[in-house]
């Protein structure tokens, strides 16, 4: 029997709220440009890859986090299937990619809405964005989860009305040369494309606050990967018929020139809000699950244990959301580590493929999914992971190095102290 643990309140609506408002952020509104870039329009391809392999580690999260609904997701998983250094692997790696990330959108979000309002400055609005997010936090999960909802339902009406407005000025001579760059393209773009997909974790990360959680985990991943995947897929279309390829390569923000091309009413404002919106609810969605993964770790001992105590009325581990806040509020502030950001794309994978392995490890009574399904998702992740360049490995190699070191020396601590 667990201690401290945190209340069930998320329903189905509010899981998939969560899923969504992590992966419909940056990626939709900066990657697919670069993408685009780099395989030309045959970067639909890639997205359509990307969302297949994405599909297999969805399932493998899903299938664990229904027998094993609590707080911390592959964290959790790692311990009790393979063993307690798996799952510092992936919790640690967790934390220093998520912690880095949440500095850039809260940094994203404040260039945004500065370019849009022109109030205060870019590194006061991103702190503000940090500062109210974490109030929303601190009221309890059902709070954060309605005001989720209302971040992401604004995100998706505005990139809907972007694509009902495009659709009528799609150019199908936009989709020619259709591969420019070759099979090659194709793989560098689904690699990309991947990590834009793997917010729906975060689902699991807090499975231990959703109800129902055997049947609703599964179903709200599910849904949220595919509603992605269709939701990616209809907005490049647009993007990629309306103004090139060529043309979404050379902004950093491709959906915003889309929307100077339209004629619509507010159209651009609409846009505008939009991608604030979806950077605040991948903010959000950051400082949920990095403050869940912390309270899982403290609980082990693998990390502080004064993490896992939570809040006695809300039932939210609050001295892990204020860490949470205050790391990323410094990283915003001071400047994030630059080795840390050029290694998410190993600490990702090493994150997938220890979901993929863990599900492997379960009998056959608790599979909801065929075993070639994270068969399929560990061998995706491997073939990404040999395109990384070398560098990247050995940034994410040094970061885990270091997370075993904090591991032994804390154990240590902890130890003599309980002596």
């Amino acid at each position: 029997m667990l201690t401290n643990q945190l209340q069930r309140s998320l329903t189905l609506k509010d899981a998939v709220g969560v899923g969504l408002g992590a992966i419909i952020g940056a990626g939709i509104f900066v990657v697919t440009g670069v993408a685009a870039g780099i395989s030309g329009p045959a970067f639909l391809v890639g997205l359509f890859i990307a969302g297949c392999i994405a599909t297999c580690n969805a399932l493998s999260s899903a299938q664990l986090a229904a027998q094993f609904p609590f707080a911390g997701g592959t964290y959790d998983y790692g311990n009790r299937l393979l063993s307690p250094l798996f799952g510092f692997s992936a919790g640690w790696m967790f934390l220093i990619s998520k912690l880095s990330a949440g500095s850039v959108v809260a940094i994203g979000f404040g260039s945004y809405f500065y370019q849009l309002t022109g109030l205060g400055t870019p590194i006061i609005l991103a702190l503000a964005a940090i500062v109210f997010l974490t109030i929303a936090n601190l009221l309890g999960i059902k709070k954060a989860g309605m005001l989720n909802l209302i971040i992401v339902g604004f995100t998706i009406l505005s990139l809907l009305y972007l694509v009902i407005s495009g659709v009528p000025e799609i150019q199908s001579q936009n989709f020619t040369p259709f591969a420019p760059f070759g099979i090659y393209g194709i793989a560098e773009a689904s690699a990309l494309l991947f990590f834009a997909f793997t917010g729906y974790a975060r689902i699991a990360t807090l499975a231990e606050e959703v109800k129902d959680p055997k049947t609703t985990i599964p179903k709200a991943i599910i849904i949220t990967i595919v509603s992605a995947i269709i939701l990616y897929g209809v907005v490049s279309v647009t993007a990629i018929g309306v103004i090139g390829f060529e043309a979404m390569a050379q902004s950093i923000s491709p959906l915003q020139l889309v929307a100077n091309q339209l004629q619509t009413p507010f159209i651009q404002t609409i846009i505008a809000l939009g991608a604030c919106t979806a950077m605040l609810g991948v903010l959000l969605s950051q400082i949920l699950g990095i403050s869940r993964m912390l309270f899982a770790m403290g609980r082990n001992n693998d990390f502080f244990p004064v993490f896992q105590k939570t809040d006695n009325k809300r039932k939210v581990p609050a001295i892990a959301i204020l860490f949470t806040a205050t790391i990323i509020a410094l990283l915003t502030y001071l400047g994030t580590f630059t080795f840390v950001l050029a290694s998410a794309a190993f600490t990702i994978l090493l994150y997938y493929s220890i979901t993929n392995i863990a599900a492997l490890k379960q009998v056959k009574q608790d599979r909801l999914y065929p075993n070639w399904v994270p068969v399929l998702g560990v061998a995706g992740c491997l073939a990404m992971a040999a395109s990384l360049n070398l560098t990247v490995i050995l940034s994410g190699i040094a970061l885990l190095a270091s997370g075993f070191m904090f591991r032994w020396i804390l154990h240590r601590i902890l130890k003599s102290n309980s002596q």
